[in-house]
């Protein structure tokens, strides 16, 4: 176990250079950037035309083409170029942007002259809030109605909520959303919950009962439109795991020699039935915590880092766009280790070591 650990460990680096790698040849031959941005914003044109004019941002002639065709001064390109780090080579501000961020300097953001860290800080505790809650909520539901439903298969209540799961995982989150709000929210009936944000304006004089209940009272609406429309695959994945080590020779084995039901589920069934759900649990986690609560939190106008590298991304503003995609990754890369170190506290035969 412990030259398995190792031997991923060191992956993670070479994993982590080759994603940003990748990425970042990518954004050389987007349209737009952060010049042309700056650029637009000082000629006062939509950076929809602006982008279609330059189809390789940050290569060393975009400049020239630029300018030629809106007329704007070339030192006023050149000096903006500067300023944003496009006068060197692309390789050299790769390896640059590498070796600060090994250093965990992520640099400045191009348009809201704020460190890279201190943004993704101030947003975090939305995600977190997001992503944990309804991962708790989610994982608490789908695990005991899905092995209910194995244990049920074919029975009225599987049917049924079979209908509820698939009807509830046909409609996209963000409609559900809407429709919460459009109800509970002030918008044609009730004005139950609040609209927008994570907490109220007078937080601070609550007491600490009075700030879970107000922290709560604003999570309600975005963890239920998570929740409703993210518990159907896990539900479906648990019925099925069950049912396939349900049919296996050792539960017959076991039930025939008199165990009770329950402990044929859960000290026999249980274990290895669960492998794949844990299997799932790092991407699922990431997924929901940074990039599935997108429009939730564009909804509720909830300031989390979904939205955050939305916004990087429209705007061009790459020392946030790569930063979150640095931290991004590296989280990933460490939640899917966590995983497979799981599998070893579910079923302890599991051991990762290589046999002869």
């Amino acid at each position: 176990m412990g030259r398995y650990l190792l031997k991923r460990l060191l992956l993670i680096l070479p994993t982590l250079f080759g994603i940003m790698l990748i990425n970042f040849i990518i954004i050389q031959f987007a349209p737009g950037g952060p010049v042309e941005q700056a650029l637009a914003q000082a000629s006062g044109l939509n950076m929809s035309s602006t982008a279609s004019v330059s189809t390789a941002s940050m290569g060393p002639s975009r400049g020239t083409g630029y300018t030629g065709g809106s007329g704007l001064d070339p030192e006023l390109v050149a000096r903006l170029e500067k300023q944003f780090g496009f006068d060197k080579p692309a390789h050299e501000r790769f390896l640059m942007m590498i070796w600060n961020y090994l250093h965990l300097d992520f640099g400045t953001s191009y348009f809201q002259d704020r460190p890279v860290v201190e943004l993704v800080l101030e947003r975090l505790p939305v995600s977190i809030s997001l992503g944990l809650w309804s991962m708790l909520i989610i994982y608490s539901i789908s695990i005991p109605l899905g092995i209910s439903k194995a244990i049920r298969d074919g029975a009225r209540f599987d049917i049924w909520t079979s209908g509820v799961v698939f009807t509830a995982y046909a409609i996209p989150n963000f409609l559900f959303a809407i429709i919460l709000i459009v109800v509970f929210a002030g918008g044609s009936y009730l004005d139950w919950f609040p609209l927008r944000g994570l907490i109220s304006e007078g937080f601070d004089t609550l007491s600490l009962w009075g700030k879970i209940k107000d922290y709560f009272w604003h999570l309600a609406l975005p963890l239920t439109a998570l929740t409703i429309g993210g518990f159907a695959t896990l539900t479906m994945l648990t019925k099925n795991s069950f049912l396939e080590e349900l049919n296996k020779q050792f539960v017959m084995t076991a039930r025939a020699k008199g165990l009770k039901e329950s402990r044929v589920m859960y000290g026999h069934v249980f274990r290895n039935a669960m492998l794949i759900v844990i299997a799932g649990f790092p991407a699922a986690f990431i997924g929901i915590l940074f990039t599935g609560a997108l429009l939730i939190e564009v909804i509720f106008s909830l300031d989390g880092i979904g939205l955050l590298g939305f916004e990087a991304v429209i705007k061009r503003d790459y020392p946030i766009l790569f930063g979150t995609l640095f931290c991004f990754t590296l989280v990933g890369l460490i939640m899917q280790l966590i995983g497979d170190m799981t599998y070893v506290l579910v079923d302890p035969r599991i051991d990762f070591e290589t046999r002869d």
